[in-house]
């Protein structure tokens, strides 16, 4: 079954890994991939902790950052990413920025949606992102779309740890 958590609203990467911690507390094997994020935020420590293997880029910075080199570079880090989560035998899989990294061009489109149909034959699925390809909303079993009405960024209120990563 394939997940798609998606939008610009709040809470699509803190559902993944809520889905996560529960397949964890039930004995199932997790992997997640962190795309477009450095593996800081407050969710990797514990996860890995509890046995899921996380594989995260500590070079990752924003997209707008990045010269034409950096992408590249972040492009072949990111298939690694992935390719090496698929060696794994999984129960879930967490794609966590999939849809973002791919709108980037930072993520072949089509090696992203090969592995997605291939591994969800046997495993649940995750993508998170703020725009999904088409091919995801086709795809996925679950859709949730996350709107946002209000946000203390909007009041210049700078994410906070443990809240907003």
């Amino acid at each position: 079954m394939i997940h798609l958590y998606w939008g610009e609203g709040k809470g699509k990467t803190t559902a993944a890994m809520g889905l996560a911690l529960r397949a964890l507390g039930h004995g199932r094997r997790v992997s997640v991939v962190q795309f477009l994020k450095d593996g800081t935020s407050g969710e990797i420590a514990p996860l890995r902790e509890l046995g899921a293997a996380v594989y995260t880029c500590a070079e990752a910075k924003f997209t707008w950052q990045m010269d034409k080199e950096e992408r590249s570079l972040a492009r072949e880090r990111f298939t690694e990413l992935l390719s090496a989560a698929l060696r794994e035998p999984v129960d879930l899989l967490v794609l966590d920025e999939a849809c973002a990294a791919c709108e980037a061009g930072l993520l072949d489109a089509e090696v992203l949606r090969a592995a997605v149909l291939r591994a969800a034959k046997q495993a649940e699925v995750v993508l998170t992102g703020r725009v999904p390809m088409d091919w995801m909303l086709k795809s996925a079993d679950y859709i949730t779309e996350m709107r946002a009405c209000r946000h203390p960024y909007e009041r210049g209120i700078a994410a906070r740890a443990g809240i907003e990563y």
